[in-house]
């Protein structure tokens, strides 16, 4: 049998633990798998593109576990009373191939991408960073803000969206939040003065420019979370000429990430070898940093372990008969005939 975690599962599971535990074990879970990076198979996703968006799959593995996430992203599906991003993933044994967890991935897409952010700016950010500018208030900006707030210590929050409403919306689910203010912006200009860390979570599938290299200062870090797609970038490519940038999976960085817009030769640096000790997250105190997100394979099979596991420990979720339990498996067959008429029914 296989167990199903539904979205009612996984809300269950964070209101257990509380938001803020719940994105500190799952950077855990994130950090974990990222230092033990030579362990995994690893491969770019498997975009299909099409005019209004698009569907990928992402999967990872080591030896134990093997993990696949099929995501969308269609920047207009509010129009629709659908959700911009939609996610389900699998968690399977390697030695038998048996699928051992299939789980909602749309809440978890978002708990694990700001985890990842969070677990990013941890090693790249000054430490004494109180203060994000956050561009972009749309469906994953709480998370992110949240995260920022209880992994990293940011006390306020500078917020611009395009759309007001947007900005209202965040404004009205984190308001309250205690020892998180809230300042609402009507730029990115204006957003970006006095940040110490500058968040990106924009959604339109187009190469903008959110962020431009006069909007940034000494010291900040840059965490580019919306470009993620080709033909789909935040920022400015003088902003990645001003400082040191790290992404997840070069392979993949390159074809979807804002560094798309650099040459083949822009030295970049990634997130495992900045985890591991092995490359250092700043030099400085005045240098510029930038994380080049787009989200990979191996954050979202650490997540779906956190959820395995927390879902056993806690007795959620329910069993489903996803493949034939046989008597004998070499007759399958003879599972499909339980299910078929005999001959007289059929006269």
């Amino acid at each position: 049998m296989t167990t199903f975690l539904s979205t009612t599962d996984v809300a269950r599971l964070v209101h257990h633990h509380g938001i803020a535990q719940s994105l500190r074990q799952l950077a855990e879970y994130i950090r974990a798998d990222y230092l033990r990076w030579n362990e995994f198979d690893k491969t770019a996703r498997v975009a299909a593109h099409s005019q209004d968006g698009v569907i990928e799959l992402m999967p990872a593995a080591d030896a134990q576990l093997y993990a696949f996430k099929y995501v969308n992203g269609h920047p207009k599906n509010h129009r629709f009373g659908l959700p911009t991003v939609m996610a389900f993933g699998v968690l399977a044994d390697v030695a038998t191939g048996q699928p051992q967890l299939l789980s909602e991935l749309t809440l978890s897409t978002a708990l694990r991408t700001a985890a990842t952010s969070a677990l990013a700016a941890q090693a790249l950010a000054r430490s004494d960073s109180r203060v994000m500018a956050l561009i972009g208030n749309g469906a994953q900006s709480e998370f992110q803000a949240l995260a920022f707030h209880h992994l990293c210590g940011i006390e306020e929050l500078r917020l611009y969206d395009i759309d007001p409403q947007a900005t209202a919306k965040l404004v009205r689910n984190l308001q309250g939040t205690p020892g998180l203010k809230l300042t609402v912006c009507a730029s990115t200009a204006e957003a970006v003065q006095g940040a110490d860390i500058v968040t990106t979570v924009t959604a339109d599938k187009t190469n903008a420019t959110i962020l431009t290299p006069e909007m940034v200062r000494p010291g900040m870090h840059v965490n580019g979370v919306g470009g993620d797609c080709p033909g789909k970038t935040e920022l400015h490519r003088g902003v990645l000429e001003m400082g040191r940038v790290v992404v997840e999976y070069e392979p993949q960085s390159r074809i979807e990430g804002d560094v798309q817009q650099m040459p083949a030769d822009f030295p970049v640096v990634e997130l495992w070898q900045v985890l591991n000790g092995q490359e250092s997250g700043r030099h400085s105190a005045e240098q510029v940093t930038v994380f080049d997100s787009v989200g990979f394979a191996l954050e979202d099979f650490s997540t779906l372990r956190w959820l395995a596991e927390q879902a056993k420990a806690l007795g959620l979720g329910q069993q489903l008969g996803l493949i034939p339990d046989m008597t004998d498996p070499r007759n399958l067959f003879g599972e499909l005939r339980h299910g078929l008429p005999t001959q007289r029914q059929a006269a």
